[in-house]
Formats: structure tokens, sequence, C-alpha cells
């Protein structure tokens, strides 16, 4: 079993920054692609930046230049630097990451539980 743990969320003025991690625990192999996605009330959730195994990131057009995923494989962490946050950014964010398990060395998708994000004006 594979335990996620986000933290980092919070209030923050527009203009403001923030950290969000997500900490990965359990019988765990290894951390593929490593991945942060929100959502607003009303909207569907969204991919905000993904970051690959390797170290490819992909961003939203949104975000782009403002935040920064990155991660720990010592520490199967994943983290998103945001700066420059603005109102739209309020929302859920979430975590998501492929894990190879030890028992069967199979991957699966897990994802944190959300952390609230809320951008003021």
């Amino acid at each position: 079993q594979v335990q996620l743990v986000e933290s980092g969320g919070g209030l923050v003025q527009a203009g403001g920054s923030l950290r969000l991690s997500c900490a990965a625990s359990g019988s765990i192999l290894s951390t593929n692609t490593m991945g942060w996605y929100r959502q607003a009330p009303g909207k569907q959730r969204e991919l905000v930046a993904r970051i690959t195994s390797g170290g490819s990131t992909n961003y939203a057009d949104s975000v782009k230049g403002r935040f920064t995923i990155s991660r720990d494989n010592a520490k199967d962490t994943v983290y998103l630097q945001m700066n420059s946050l603005k109102p739209e950014d309020t929302a859920v964010y979430y975590c998501a990451l492929t894990v190879t398990v030890l028992v069967g060395r199979v991957s699966h998708d897990y994802w944190g539980q959300g952390t609230q994000v809320t951008v003021s004006s």
C-alpha cells in the first residue's frame, strides 16, 4: 500500500508564493511520473504540471513562467513552487503519482487528499 501526504496549501494575497509538497510512503519500488492537478469550484480537474522520472516537465499554459515542479527521488516527494499567484489559481490542488510497488512490481496511480490554495485579490 502507498500513502500520499500533501502539505503547503493556504491563503495568500495575489502576487504571493506558496510551495506545495507531496510525499509518498509505503511499499514503493520506484516513483515514475509525478504531477499536480487542481480543481476549482464548478470546474473540472485540470493538469497543472507534470514531471517524469527523467526530469522532463510540462505545464499548463496558465501557469508557465510562474510555477515550477520538481522532485526528490530519494524522498519520493514532488514539489510545486507557485509564484506570482493570481486569484484564478484558487483551487484544491491534488498530487498524482505513478508508483511501481514492491509486490509484483506493478505500477499504480495514486492521488493525494488535496490541499486548498486560496489567493485573495
